[in-house]
Formats: C-alpha cells, structure tokens, sequence
C-alpha cells in the first residue's frame, strides 16, 4: 500500500491495473484503517483518473462475483452521493417508474451515507428486504423486471474500506464508484455524480466498464440528480463516442424551482413522498421524479430523446405500472420472509 500512496502523493496517475493491485490491497483485512484512509485523502487530492475508478471497480467485482441474469437491457440508475442536498429518494421513485415503462432495472443502493435517508432505508420501510440472494435476486429481476442489490450485502467483503470510508466523513472514490460496481450486467446505466468537474471522467470510466450506452449527470445546483432549478450538466455515452451536453427544464415543457423545494426528511417521510408520486399525485416530487426517469429512458434508448421520456415516465405513472413495480418487491419480500 505504501508505494501507490508515495506515487499517488507524487502526483503520478495509477494504472487501471495499479489501481485494481491497490483495491485488493485495501480489501485485505490485514492492512491498517490508517493506510487506506491515507491512500483514499491523497486519492481525491490528486484528482481521480478514469483508469483509476474503473481500475477499483475491477477489484471490487473480483470480490463479489458476476449475477447472471436472462434478462437483457438492464439499466441501473444509482447516483454517488455526496451532494449534500439532503433531497428525497429520487432515484429510488425513478427506477418504479423506469421499470413500469419496460426497462428492466437492477437498483444498487445503501443506506444514508451523505444524506438523511438512502435508498435502502426508504424501501425497508417500505417492507423491501435488503438480503436478497443472488437466485431471489435473479427471480425477481425475471419475474418483476426489477430488484434491489443492497451495497454492503453484495460487496460484504470490503467491510474493512467501508470502515475507514465512514471514519473520514467525506466524500471519495468509492462515492464515485459505487454505481459502476453493479454487480449485474448492465447495457446502460444513468449516474448522477455530485462532482461536476468529473462528469466527462464518469462517462469514460463507464465506457471501460462495458456499457453501450449511458448518461453521466450533475444537476443544477451541483445536485447527483437532474435537477428542475435551472441547467443540467450531461454527458452521453453512445458506443465509442461521448457527448456532453446541457439541459434546461423548461426545454422540455417541465417549471423552473429551487432545490429547497424537493429536501426530504427521515425514511417515513421520504416513502410518504415515493407512495405520492407513484401513485400519480402532482408535485414538485412528481416532476423532479419525471425529470430524471425520463433521462434514464432516454440513456437506456427507450426514448428518442429526453422529452419522450418524461412522457413515457408520466405513462408509467398514470397506468399505476410504476405503482405495481413498487408492489411486486414488497410482496416478493413478503413471500421470501415466511419460506
């Protein structure tokens, strides 16, 4: 560990298979928590490389395994964190809505690292199970075309990384990380980073994950999510090719308003929120929820463009097909409990 913590120090940028060498280096349970603080705190001053985040997602997956699946067309739409927004669970809300407009999903989450309530908290109130196997995985994402992969159960041999994570308080790469460590084999995938300097960085450590197809996104405001409060920042993975772009909400028929407008609170009032907008209520929680599934449409080629997706989202919810999503994990965790 000491000499990629002297290189890295130096300034000099890992190779994808240093950095793979590092994370199984930092996985083990034999290297000191202060080691691996240090290496991450002279990590996120230099700057990550792409070469470095997927160089980490290669050891991380060598630990938790491949979840083979018959389904194809996977998306994941898991954000990093980190934003400091304290929002609702909005990408929670918007893989229903993904997943009732005929995109399979494969949600990857955590609980609140960064914010008051993470994804999983919001769906174990909702009565999600959060230790699905991979064959009660596999079943619901063939029965359901969705399911919940819970961070630290999938990637429980990294305890000793989320140890010293926590310790720090702040923000690293494997905020960066997390989405790309899905263990399922996804064709597209929507990341929402809070660092806006590293959405072109995002998009190409993506590309050398293996997806088709993408979309990396830092919302107004600086938020892991699209957001309604003015230009979005996007970047577009299509085959070889990446294309950054913006995006205002009014470009597509949706009303400008602040940030302030969307925070949530603890797991109770964010499901409160979720049960709202699935069920069709209107609101600012509905908009920003039609905002970021339409974009996921858009990256997984749904939609032709973002405005079709936000009009296939608004399906979804008006059908209630987003609302039966929601239903079908909860009764399949249900049924899982009492076998």
């Amino acid at each position: 560990m000491r000499k990629y913590i002297e290189l890295v120090e130096q300034s000099v940028h890992l190779t994808e298979s240093e950095m793979t060498d590092a994370g199984r280096q930092m996985f083990n349970p034999e290297t000191p928590q202060e080691e691996i603080q240090h290496f991450l705190l002279s990590l996120k001053e230099k700057g990550e490389t792409a070469d470095e985040i997927s160089g980490l997602v290669t050891a991380v997956k060598e630990i938790a395994g491949t979840y083979e699946t018959t389904v194809e067309n996977i998306i994941d739409n898991c954000g990093t964190g980190g934003d400091g927004s304290q929002s609702f669970n909005i990408s929670t809300c918007a893989a229903f809505v993904i997943a009732g407009a005929g995109v399979p999903v494969a949600k990857h989450g955590n609980r609140s690292i960064s914010s008051k309530t993470g994804s999983a908290d919001v769906l174990e109130h909702l009565g999600v199970r959060l230790d699905f196997n991979k064959k009660e995985m596999k079943e619901m994402l063939e029965k359901h075309q969705i399911t919940f992969l819970f961070a630290p159960h999938v990637h429980s041999g990294i305890k000793n990384v989320m140890t010293a994570r926590k310790a720090l308080g702040v923000p690293t790469i494997f905020n960066l990380i997390g989405p790309l460590t899905n263990p399922v084999n996804l064709s597209s995938q929507l990341i929402g980073i809070y660092r806006r300097d590293m959405i072109h960085t995002m998009a190409l450590a993506m590309k050398k994950t293996g997806r088709k197809r993408g979309v990396v996104l830092n919302g107004a405001g600086h938020m892991d999510e699209a957001s309604l409060a003015g230009t979005n920042y996007l970047a577009l993975l299509e085959g070889e090719e990446i294309k950054e772009f913006t995006l205002h909400p009014e470009e597509i028929g949706l009303t400008v308003v602040p940030n302030e407008k969307i925070k949530g609170g603890d797991s109770k009032e964010n499901a409160k929120i979720l049960l709202s907008v699935l069920s069709g209520e209107e609101s600012v929680f509905r908009q920003t929820v039609l905002l970021n599934a339409g974009i996921a449409l858009y990256a997984a080629g749904q939609a032709s463009s973002i405005k079709e997706g936000v009009a296939k989202a608004e399906e979804s919810i008006d059908s209630k097909s987003a609302l039966n999503k929601l239903n079908q994990l909860i009764d399949f965790s249900k049924k899982k409990a009492v076998v």
